[in-house]
């Protein structure tokens, strides 16, 4: 024990939910609706696995990625409409979040997280030696604005996270608060966590990485696009906070086949587009549906991400209704990071088809 970093000695590890998907034969996956991790629930565009089967039957096993793609490069500059010295690219936003931390954080600074939020970034923080801080949205999910700004004024933090659309609950920042929040705290840095905004494409905070040096925006291509197994994520922030993170990052660590798969995947948008918006309609649906006919037992909360949080009126509820839906093969997410959350589970949402068989589960499970 006297060996390990004294940061690291009592640190919480972050909890991940059950990957059972893995441990049935290929053939039964089929069998089982996992919502649980808000990965896609459809396969991403017919391009992607193209561009794999081509790369499958040329020689590179042996060699090691290429350092720079310029293809994958521009691709990613035009899909984000920012000049490429605006956009950096990484092996998944988790290992992104990894050299934010190293860069951005000195050790014993204090780190402030908008919570309930994304803990594997929790985590990350404390690895790198950051005095982690939480500020708790109020009991019923919302946001006070006042009381942030008192907190990060009291507490001075090197940085500021915000999951926006925050995940678990769905609360999204408009612009022109971040902008605010940017403007009035300008030595501190904010990353905004931009996992879910394809859900949301207008909300994007974008756009500020042309006019404000204390803002990092990250992203991931595993929700919308459907590549969470290619593990690639991208950073978008001002030219000279690209450059700065470029002379840490380790460029052979995104692999052919994730740099090949997202070239697939960017150059047919159009097909992420038309699954968001299948997502959106089914998200409509099956919030209205919970909040009709089970409002006494389920709260379906509003959100704008691939996922609906819902509170359970009770503990016992809760588990019970994670314990059904699992013995039907469907997976969601017990949500326990924040004592708000201790009644709700979440949902990750796919096809209307998809979300009409998981509410008649509640149906049924409500009729039991």
């Amino acid at each position: 024990m006297s060996y390990i970093n004294k940061y690291l000695r009592n640190f919480k590890p972050y909890s991940v939910a059950s990957h059972k998907v893995w441990t049935v034969d290929a053939e039964d996956r089929n069998s089982i609706l996992k919502l649980d991790w808000n990965e896609a629930t459809l396969e991403p565009s017919p391009l992607v696995k193209e561009r794999l089967f081509k790369l499958l039957n040329t020689d590179f096993l042996h060699l090691y990625p290429a350092t720079y793609n310029a293809k994958l490069h521009e691709l990613l500059s035009k899909y984000v409409e920012l000049p490429m010295d605006n956009v950096q690219y990484f092996a998944s936003s988790d290992s992104l979040h990894e050299y934010i931390s190293k860069l951005y954080i000195t050790v014993g600074d204090p780190a402030l997280i908008l919570w309930p939020s994304y803990d594997n970034f929790r985590l990350t923080a404390q690895v790198a030696g950051a005095h982690v801080m939480f500020f708790e949205l109020s009991d019923d999910f919302t946001f006070d604005s006042e009381a942030f700004e008192t907190k990060i004024e009291r507490k001075q933090p090197s940085l500021v996270y915000i999951c926006n659309p925050n995940n678990p609950t769905g609360l999204l920042l408009e612009k022109e608060y971040i902008r605010h929040l940017l403007e009035t705290f300008d030595t501190t840095m904010f990353l905004i966590d931009e996992a879910y905004i394809e859900f949301e494409p207008d909300k994007s905070c974008k756009d500020l990485v042309l006019q404000y040096e204390n803002i990092l925006i990250t992203r991931t291509m595993s929700k919308a696009f459907g590549l969470a197994n290619v593990r690639f994520g991208y950073l978008i922030a001002s030219s000279d906070n690209i450059k700065y993170i470029s002379s840490i990052r380790n460029p052979k660590n995104i692999t052919t086949f994730a740099q090949e798969a997202v070239i697939g995947a960017l150059s047919d948008v159009e097909y992420m587009r038309r699954y968001v918006q299948r997502v959106n309609e089914a998200r409509a649906y099956f919030i209205k549906e919970i909040n009709d006919k089970y409002s006494d037992r389920f709260v379906a909360h509003t959100g704008h991400g691939n996922f609906v949080m819902i509170e359970c009126c009770d503990k016992l509820t809760k588990c019970e209704i994670i314990d059904y839906l699992e013995r039907n093969n469907v997976f969601v997410r017990n949500i326990c990071q924040s004592e708000i959350v201790q009644d709700c589970v979440r949902v990750t949402i796919g096809t209307l088809d998809q979300m009409q068989y998981v509410a008649a589960l509640f149906g049924k499970y409500y009729n039991m």
